[in-house]
């Protein structure tokens, strides 16, 4: 089957499904371009919108994109689609790959091409998303690279980890913690008789499971709406104006607005204010 590229707003590619053996050689069979033939191509691409110029340029650089993802196979996941989320990537460089900054294109789409096998990485290895900010990804694929050479890590290689790639120690130990662990779905299935078996996620608690509570709670909270209410309404029009305006509106109001409104200082409105509010909380501590 002929490869078939669409490069439009969302940046498609295609190409033939089988052997990812049989994919490899053919994307390393494709000729590596100039530096010119580079410049010319993104330039006719940039210029004129030339689909097939964009798809020669990301053609020659499927075999980086090969490379780069074998460096991250031992993280457990399929080369197919470590290789399939680094094309994404290069796709990506290749609709923002300026020409004229004298960049080779491999050296612009190296940075694409691993972010997105990166992001693939945190959303796939585990169920859970382990690696929230930029130095915890710094530590989850330098602490991996040093597990293999290492086994547990003493407190003080702990500690120079921690060091070297700006975390704490807590940081690290919890990050190693986690390569050693394994997940448990969360509706596991079992082989058991299904009256038998229960999911994980069967033992945790309704939050509404009890009727009474739920009526409890809410009459609780329409009695005292009401009494909140009620006790706004017996202050001063002043008092009641500040409140709301600070409060209980979308917009909350300045203390330096209202003291120009009702023509008193700043510190005279915020004690009104901090009055107001005590005198509703008698009245509710009262109930």
């Amino acid at each position: 089957m002929a490869n078939e590229l669409t490069l439009n707003k969302d940046l498609v590619l295609a190409g033939p499904l089988g052997s990812l053996g049989a994919y490899i050689n053919i994307v390393n069979a494709v000729p590596v371009l100039s530096k010119d033939e580079e410049k010319e191509l993104a330039l006719r691409y940039q210029q004129d919108n030339d689909l097939d110029a964009a798809r020669q340029l990301i053609l020659s650089q499927l075999r980086f994109v090969v490379y780069i993802a074998r460096s991250y196979s031992g993280y457990g996941l399929p080369l197919a689609d470590l290789i399939q989320e680094g094309n994404v990537g290069l796709m990506k460089a290749v609709k923002r790959f300026d020409p004229e900054y004298g960049v080779r294109l491999v050296t612009y789409t190296v940075h694409w091409i691993r972010a997105a096998i990166h992001e693939f990485i945190f959303n796939n290895w585990k169920l859970v998303k382990i690696a929230t900010t930029k130095a915890q990804r710094k530590l989850f694929f330098n602490l991996r690279k040093a597990k293999k050479n290492l086994g547990w890590l003493t407190k003080q290689e702990t500690e120079s980890i921690a060091k070297d790639l700006g975390v704490k120690p807590k940081e690290v130990t919890l990050m190693e913690q986690t390569f050693a662990s394994k997940d448990l779905a969360f509706d596991l299935r079992s082989n058991a008789a299904e009256d038998d078996y229960v999911a994980p996620a069967g033992y945790l608690p309704s939050p509404n499971s009890d009727p009474a509570e739920a009526v409890e709670e809410s009459n609780w909270l329409t009695k005292n709406t009401e009494i909140l209410s009620a006790a706004i309404n017996n202050l001063d029009e002043r008092s009641k104006n500040i409140l709301k305006s600070r409060w209980l509106n979308d917009k909350k109001t300045t203390l330096k607005v209202l003291s120009g409104q009702y023509n008193i200082s700043i510190e005279r409105v915020r004690q009104i204010e901090v009055n107001a509010i005590n005198q509703l909380r008698e009245t509710l501590v009262e109930v």
